[in-house]
């Protein structure tokens, strides 16, 4: 049985107390869950700054947007715990 290891990606800017503060909720997360982690920075790319502006931090999991804003630690897990029974139970079948 293989279990999918999840690509979470955080776009942000510098200098972005809820992107600090949303890494920090991500990172304690991936202590518990280990996931793929990137941080974008769309200060210098004009395509995601007019995608997001100010509509920051956003978090994807596997390219879905799942938080804007905040990211929230018991809700994370809920997906992740989520996730993985699905597909262990896929897995099995």
């Amino acid at each position: 049985m293989t279990i999918t290891r999840h690509r979470v990606i955080l776009y942000g800017k510098v200098e972005c107390c809820l992107c600090d503060e949303a890494m920090e909720v991500l990172q304690k997360v991936n202590a518990v869950v280990p996931f793929d982690l990137e941080k974008i920075d769309i200060s210098d790319n004009p395509e995601l700054l007019a995608r997001f502006g100010l509509k920051i931090p956003v978090v994807f999991v596997d390219g879905v947007q799942v938080f804007k804003y905040r990211v929230h630690e018991k809700r994370l897990l809920g997906f992740f715990k989520k996730v993985l029974s699905t597909e262990k139970e896929s897995a099995e079948e």
